[in-house]
């Protein structure tokens, strides 16, 4: 192994969805091009992101020695909601680098040498003060970590959107309200309009926010913060392969292409697919996860494949109506429907009823978290009731996995659209909104009544239909798809061409 050329800093917020698709591309970047990467992370994470780093490569492979996982001095209640104690931990251990000074792990107490100065930094497209402070260091590469759809950023930050800071800083001043209560009411304000985004149907621009939020007061400045270091940042790199969404990714290529900024197109990243390595260490850190897969098996044998549903809305997202969850999971119990249901979000709450209905029916297991991908990778599995998030739409796609969409916010809306009216591989729940979301929907003409009731019969509907043959012919739609997507890894296929053209980019 030839001596490394640079060094490369990765850092993520905790979501583990913006995580774990991070270690997948330190491992990519040390195997394309000799170079020191130091991952920093929460001390929480920090088993499971060196774990995830040492997937990615065989027993022996001097290549991982080029990867640390630091953990930082992070307190426990900060989040990617409440960032302030991450940011600062940042900005501390960043200067370390800089200084050419040794590092003390938070977690493990490891202390790890000086390596060169950075040459270039990876960074969530939302974290401006991470990136301020990178900035203020030293003269740097800085790259936008995003791990959401092409189509959002056109909606969201698009080249010819009008930047809403000054319209909320005079909003402000007349007002004398907080600056996040007028940021989130005029970043998620609508009028209507009819939007024709790249790749989807046309859509009025409230149908992108078709439930209800409990973190929309802090929204507006994700959104803010996010266009700023979009229009900042050196490059952007995106976990969405291009057979995904074609036309928005080149819309986004467009914009970048105007100051001279690459975009590169690295999905999918995931750990190596049925790896029944991935399904013994996942189970291992669920409460649930010899359960559940005990569970799979016991199901796979009295019903047959693709019989069962997994059922999960991410790390975050609930809904402000639980009852309708808990509708669902009636439909599912009344059909004799096996199901595993994760409610991971710190907003779920289980009802103490719901509990005793589940274990008294033998149906299904309720778990806070959930092995995904053990979960998708299980031959039981046949359909996915998701909200649509871009890991775990490209996810289930890789996995062959057709979808129910339960789309709430950011771009979950736009994937369930382009999945349902554009790619024919899931059907999506209208009832399930709220808000803005019960008004007209353009591209079919629904008004959703919003009821428990309409959700229930929705449900029985969608339900019986996905184990038909129109749910077999949306199954064999996906194939091909997911043929296309894991195709981008082969010998000249676009993500690997693209990590070559990063690969470059780190290196020039």
């Amino acid at each position: 192994m030839s001596s490394p050329k640079g060094h490369v800093v990765l850092f993520s917020y905790e979501g583990w969805g913006h995580l774990r698709p991070l270690t997948v591309l330190a491992a990519k970047i040390v195997k394309t091009r000799t170079t020191h990467v130091t991952v920093l992370t929460n001390p929480k994470y920090l088993e499971r992101v060196q774990t995830e780093v040492s997937r990615n490569f065989d027993s022996g492979d001097a290549t991982r020695d080029l990867i640390r996982v630091i953990a930082m001095p992070i307190p426990d209640n900060s989040t990617m909601i409440n960032p302030a104690g991450i940011n600062t931990a940042f900005v501390a251990t960043y200067k370390q680098l800089v200084n050419g000074e040794s590092i003390k792990c938070a977690q493990s107490g490891t202390v790890h040498n000086p390596l060169p100065i950075p040459t270039a930094v990876v960074l969530d497209f939302f974290a401006k003060a991470p990136l301020d402070a990178v900035r203020a260091a030293h003269s740097v590469k800085a790259y936008a970590w995003y791990t959401g759809s092409a189509s959002f950023i056109s909606w969201a930050f698009g080249s010819d959107g009008e930047d809403p800071l000054p319209k909320i800083e005079a909003k402000v001043k007349e007002t004398g309200r907080s600056f996040s209560e007028v940021a989130a009411e005029v970043v998620f304000e609508t009028t209507g309009q009819v939007l024709y985004l790249p790749g989807l149907p046309p859509m009025h621009d409230y149908e992108h926010q078709p439930q209800e939020m409990f973190v929309k007061g802090i929204g507006g400045q994700f959104m803010l913060d996010g266009r700023s270091f979009l229009e900042q940042c050196d490059g952007l790199i995106m976990t969405t392969p291009e057979e995904y969404e074609p036309e928005g990714i080149a819309d986004i290529k467009k914009w970048f292409a105007k100051t001279s900024r690459s975009v590169y197109h690295l999905g999918p990243l995931l750990p190596a697919l049925n790896d029944p390595k991935v399904s013994a260490e996942e189970k291992s850190i669920s409460a649930n996860g010899q359960e559940i897969s005990d569970f799979m098996d016991s199901v796979l044998k009295s019903h047959g494949p693709q019989s069962m549903v997994y059922m999960a809305f991410g790390s975050i997202f609930w809904s402000v109506e639980p009852e309708k969850i808990w509708a669902f999971v009636d439909v599912l119990i009344e059909k004799k429907i096996p199901f595993v249901m994760s409610h991971a979000s710190p907003f779920a709450s289980v009802p103490d009823s719901m509990k005793e209905k589940v274990e008294k029916s033998g149906l299904g297991i309720l778990s806070k978290f959930t092995p995904q991908h053990s979960i998708l990778a299980h031959p039981v599995t046949g359909w996915f009731v998701t909200h649509c998030g871009q890991n775990s739409t490209i996810e289930t796609i890789a996995y062959g996995i057709p979808m129910i969409c339960w789309p709430f916010s950011a771009d979950q809306p736009a994937n369930a659209a382009r999945l349902t009216d554009i790619l024919d591989v899931a059907y999506e729940l209208y009832e399930i909104r709220n808000g803005l979301g019960l008004k007209p929907i353009l591209r079919n003409g629904k008004v959703p009544v919003g009821t428990v009731e309409a959700v229930r019969e929705e449900a029985a509907r969608v339900l019986e239909n996905a184990f038909l043959a129109d749910g077999q012919r949306k199954r064999e739609n996906l194939k091909k798809l997911r043929e296309a997507i894991l195709g981008s890894w082969s010998d000249g296929g676009s993500s690997r061409l693209s990590m070559d053209a990063l690969a470059d980019a780190l290196d020039a």
